[in-house]
């Protein structure tokens, strides 16, 4: 058993581990508390999905937001509470553990004053517990079943053999008296699926109403300390390649007789022929099943969580996964598995809100992904169809299952109106553009549309998503550039002018022209216009083009001669040296 404790003198007492608020994780030591500091240090800390999932908005890295002090109760955050306090600080805290497995972790919060909107969550942001408030001495303790095993972190294709507890609050001025962690041995729910289903990270300042989140994080909120979740769904995934891309593999590797696996694909696979309904996508599902049962594993199927889609022509509901919600429904009847029918309780509850009221529950301007208040009420839903389908199930590992249910989960009230996170005045960005391409890989080769896309956003400091909404024809979900191409779009650097219709073209090289229109938006993004004058180019580029070419030009990374080429390409090292000298942040 390991134990920490986060109160000031506490004294010596053996086999505790006193943490003071300068105990900063590094592997070496083993244990400690995660800031910007060591985030920005250890590359490690920055892969989500062996991590908190908490990351600091791209203005904040290197900064000190997270500023931890100490009393005799424990440790906390130490936070300027704006007017409204709708954003918050996570206090995070992560250990090393000895090897894989699930572990029983005992949580103990005593604030010193009044606290409120309490989560705790662990490992990639899955939630456990929530709490309205907590009174100043007053004492919350949870006792929570996390378990821990590989992952294969986004943008990575081999597993990561991660063995480390995080563990975080999130308040209003979070604290943590002391924490307890001990393996135990218990039935594991391991779910496959795509980006709805997936652990989301969450950029902070904090707010549940403009986090992307995926309903698998939510699902231990619902369930009692008897059972852990292994969530291994990713973004762009089907039912084909999250087998082709070894994340099954991770599954079988570590599932033993008496877990369950849950199985939400559907999104993606709707994009491809080869994995129509009743075809390839019904023979995948079918194939889960049964390897499933050969190894005394649980499977239960989930039909796809339903979109926020509305007809333009007649307003009605535009249900773009019913053959797959129903081949999910045959599926189980022919082989007499557990169909948990998600997408009917979720198609119910977005017609009943109505287009506008359902936004609340998604993250802003997505129609697919839901925020924290969606995903929790997606996982509840999921919880209501484990409840109906296995309480009475003939077989008793399913009426095992349905025993793992709380009664109840404590509700979070009605999603608030949440200002989108800008950087603050004052604020200067690590990662400025000067020093972003100091260690640039193939300077020589030229640089292709993603690429380009993706060099643009992080010299304008934005945050890459995990999510893509489907809007080109030629960009799947599960490609790298995938959640690039959806933050291009979100931030306006994308356009439709530098497209063919519902083409998007990432792998094709990029020219002049449209880089500089890529860069230009992305300074636009930041900074004001500067007053549009003739330039050389503007017999050379398109009319659309002209503002965004002239206003290159004013900013000195245009030839003053007229000597650029704008139907050329360029390398990726050109692309870096005219971000440079925009210097957007």
């Amino acid at each position: 058993m390991m134990k920490f404790t986060f109160a000031a003198a506490a004294g010596e007492n053996p086999g505790t581990v006193a943490v003071s608020p300068s105990d900063l994780y590094d592997p070496g030591k083993g244990y400690g508390f995660v800031t910007e500091k060591n985030f920005e240090d250890q590359e490690l800390l920055r892969y989500a999905e062996i991590n908190s999932g908490f990351e600091p908005a791209p203005w904040y890295r290197g900064s000190d937001l997270t500023c931890i002090g100490q009393n005799e109760l424990g440790c906390y955050i130490v936070q300027e509470r704006d007017e409204q306090e709708l954003r918050q600080i996570p206090l995070r805290f992560k250990c090393s553990l000895p090897a894989p497995g699930s572990y029983r972790v005992k949580v103990e919060i005593c604030p010193k004053e009044n606290m409120k909107d309490i989560r705790v969550f662990a490992g990639r942001r899955l939630l456990h517990e929530y709490a309205a408030s907590c009174r100043a001495g007053e004492k919350l303790t949870y006792e929570l079943a996390v378990n821990v095993c590989d992952i294969i972190p986004r943008g990575q294709e081999e597993a990561f053999d991660d063995r480390t507890l995080d563990l975080t609050v999130t308040a209003d001025h979070p604290c943590i008296s002391s924490i307890e962690v001990w393996p135990v041995e218990c039935p594991v729910l391991y779910i496959a699926g795509d980006s709805t289903v997936t652990d989301q990270p969450a950029q902070y300042p904090y707010a549940p109403e403009d986090s992307y989140a995926g309903w698998g994080q939510m699902m231990p909120c619902f369930l009692k300390n008897g059972i852990a979740v292994s969530n291994h769904s990713h973004s762009g995934l089907t039912t084909e390649s999250f087998r082709q891309e070894g994340h099954y593999q991770i599954v079988e590797k570590y599932a033993k007789a008496g877990d369950y696996l849950f199985v939400q694909f559907g999104h993606n696979d709707q994009k491809l022929d080869r994995l129509k309904a009743e075809e390839g996508y019904r023979d995948n599902l079918a194939l889960y099943v049964k390897e499933c049962r050969e190894r005394g594993i649980h499977p239960l199927i989930v039909t796809p969580v339903a979109r926020n889609s509305w007809k333009g022509s007649d307003g009605s509901y535009n249900d773009l996964l019913a053959e797959y919600a129903q081949a999910c429904l045959k599926l189980g009847s022919e082989l007499n598995v557990p169909v948990l029918d998600l997408h009917g309780l979720s198609m119910e509850f977005v017609t009943g809100k109505g287009k506008e009221a359902a936004k609340a529950y998604f993250f802003p301007s997505d129609f697919t992904h839901h925020n924290d208040f969606g995903a929790l009420k997606m996982a509840e839903f999921v919880c209501r169809q484990i409840e109906r389908t296995c309480a009475a199930h003939e077989d008793e590992a399913y009426r095992r299952l349905a025993g793992f249910l709380k009664k109840r989960a404590q509700e979070w009230g009605e999603p608030r109106q949440i200002e989108p996170l800008e950087k603050p005045e004052g604020y200067v960005v690590l990662s400025a553009a000067e020093t972003l391409f100091e260690q640039l890989e193939r300077p020589e080769e030229m640089l292709l549309r993603a690429e380009a896309m993706d060099m643009v956003i992080r010299s304008a400091g934005f945050f890459q998503t995990n999510v893509y909404n489907d809007f080109f024809d030629d960009v799947v979900g599960h490609e790298w550039y995938a959640g690039t191409v959806e933050c291009a779009l979100q931030n306006g650097i994308l356009i439709p002018e530098t497209c063919d219709g519902k083409l998007c073209r990432p792998k094709e090289e990029i020219t002049l022209e449209h880089f500089l229109v890529f860069a230009i938006n992305g300074y636009l993004s930041r900074k004001a216009a500067v007053p549009e004058e003739a330039c050389p180019y503007d017999s050379s580029c398109k009319a659309w083009a002209r503002s965004y070419v002239r206003m290159a030009c004013s900013l000195g990374v245009l030839a003053k001669d007229g000597s650029d080429r704008l139907e050329g390409t360029l390398t990726r090292r050109r692309g870096a040296e005219i971000l440079k000298g925009l210097r957007i942040l």
